[in-house]
């Protein structure tokens, strides 16, 4: 049968992300870029640039043009002043779109609250000369959105992700968050802003205990290695507690298994919540340990107010959160 058009298409991005809530706020940068001369973000290293930093003492060889003959007369020795480079910032979205993202229980599904945030994020980095790009994981398969500069551009990549279908074939529903980042980083190698979107469950979160490292922990540390990385969690107040609402049959949409709960029983109840805190601990922990910012939102929760207290509080842990590794250029 023809696929037919995801009527969630039609849904207006403005309904998704209030661009005048977020207006005034902007996202941290705080890692090395590239792209001189064509952007207005302010570089860390001296280099071709319009913005003036800190005077130094003349060397040979140093272009006398950048001479600072106010510095120069009062300390009666040569200085010149060196130049900030502006640069241009390069924001990659990876977004999950596998089986486990189409559910919601509340205001939104999980898939539009992920569309939301990319949205956000759009707005809160957007400068001239920036560029956006997006790639979108479901079904194993990523789907690559060109990176491209101005407002339009991250438009068009809303709308693809508000207008990507949801497959029938539940054998191939299977999707693998730690390849996708692995490609990630392997193609896309301009220094820049990644921004991972997903709800980081797999098929081991209720086999292993919550302080194990998750499958994607590896390829999420070599993305911070190089970029500024920018982890938000996608979360539905169901996955989190299971109501007593008698006996329920649940099933994975990602593995296709099938169980009968009876969800009157207390233990089994508490047994899911001690599950789900494990979980979401376990996804916490190992984003902390490879030095990326983690950004929860909930479908039941307002999640503009969630943004903006995070982007707030991320102004002050950045510059220590993205501390490269050692031995890495910054």
């Amino acid at each position: 049968m023809p696929n037919r058009p995801d009527p969630r298409a039609a849904m207006t991005i403005s309904q998704l992300a209030p661009e005048r809530a977020l207006r005034r706020l902007e996202l941290t940068v705080v890692r090395r870029l590239e792209g001189y001369l064509h952007g207005e973000h302010l570089g860390l290293l001296p280099g071709p640039g319009t913005e003036l930093a800190e005077a130094r003492e003349y060397q040979v060889g140093d272009d006398v043009r950048r001479m600072d003959w106010a510095v120069t007369a009062r300390t009666t020795i040569p200085h010149v002043r060196d130049l900030i480079a502006d640069r241009e910032l390069e924001t990659w979205a990876l977004v999950d779109l596998s089986a486990s993202m189409d559910f919601g229980t509340s205001r939104l599904e999980k898939r539009e609250l992920a569309v939301a945030a990319v949205a956000t994020v759009g707005f809160l980095t957007h400068r001239l000369g920036d560029r956006f790009g997006g790639l979108m994981l479901r079904d194993s398969a990523l789907r690559r959105w060109p990176a491209r500069s101005g407002r339009l551009a991250l438009y068009g990549l809303l709308r693809a992700l508000l207008a990507e279908q949801v497959t029938g074939d539940e054998e191939a529903r299977r999707s693998d968050l730690a390849a996708a980042l692995e490609s990630m980083a392997r193609t896309q190698r301009k220094r820049g802003l990644r921004v991972i979107v997903s709800d980081f469950l797999t098929p081991q979160d209720g086999e292993v205990a919550s302080q194990v490292e998750p499958s994607w922990e590896r390829a999420m540390r070599k993305l911070t290695a190089q970029h500024q990385v920018l982890a938000v969690e996608i979360v539905d107040p169901r996955e989190l507690e299971l109501p007593n609402i008698g006996v329920v049959t649940i099933g994975d949409p990602e593995t296709g298994e099938v169980r009968e709960i009876d969800t009157r029983r207390r233990k089994i109840r508490e047994a899911f919540e001690v599950a789900a805190l494990a979980q979401r601990e376990r996804t916490r922990a190992a984003l902390r340990r490879v030095g990326a910012g983690h950004l929860v939102l909930r479908t039941d929760r307002d999640w503009v107010a969630d943004t903006v207290r995070f982007v707030l509080a991320y102004r002050r842990v950045a510059p220590r959160l993205h501390q490269p590794p050692k031995g890495v250029a910054r």
